[in-house]
């Protein structure tokens, strides 16, 4: 554990804390959180977990533009929250696990990656997720869950023991933010 993990950590909560809230400055916090851990995976050889951050750097800037301003019909009104269907998230779970299979392969194979298929199931449905995040699509974080709750086990082996507590409490928190973001988009629709 470093003082660059702890900050890094600090920061990572302060994100989920003001993401469950839609506190526009959730995306500051993501951006240098993981820009710190863009670095340390890295150096780690979770080569997927390094790019995946790198990934969240750009997404923290479109997060913030597209909760800002993402309501196409009126551009001065913030994004509200939205739900996929059963049947969508079904083809998107089935076509991110190929996606992740297909690249865990080449990880595995071609470079020095640790836990390479886990690693790349991680980051594959994060991408995604993050995506959903940034529309506030009501799934996204049951697709959290899931892979806070297997990133758990890659740090831990790692090395990253305080980095595998800040994700069970990812975990929780994206339980109560399920049930949360469920019950105001439950009361839009009425």
């Amino acid at each position: 554990m470093t003082s660059w993990e702890v900050l890094a950590v600090f920061l990572s909560i302060a994100y989920l804390i003001l993401a469950v809230k839609q506190n526009l400055w959730c995306w500051g916090a993501a951006f240098f959180s993981t820009l710190i851990y863009s670095i340390l995976f890295f150096d780690a050889s979770l080569l997927m977990d390094s790019f995946l951050n790198i990934f969240y750097l750009i997404m923290a800037v479109y997060g913030w533009y597209s909760w800002k301003y993402g309501n196409y019909q009126e551009i001065e009104k913030e994004l509200e929250i939205s739900s996929y269907s059963f049947s969508k998230n079904i083809k998107i779970i089935f076509s991110l696990t190929i996606i992740s299979l297909c690249l865990g392969y080449y990880m595995a194979n071609y470079t020095r990656a640790d836990f390479a298929y886990l690693d790349t199931f991680t980051t594959v449905f994060a991408v995604f997720a993050t995506y959903m995040l940034t529309k506030k699509v009501l799934e996204n974080w049951l697709y959290w869950v899931v892979i806070d709750a297997v990133s758990i086990y890659i740090y831990i082996n790692k090395g990253f023991y305080l980095t595998a507590v800040l994700f069970f409490i990812y975990t929780i928190i994206a339980l109560i933010a399920y049930r949360q973001w469920k019950k105001e988009y439950l009361s839009f629709e009425y």
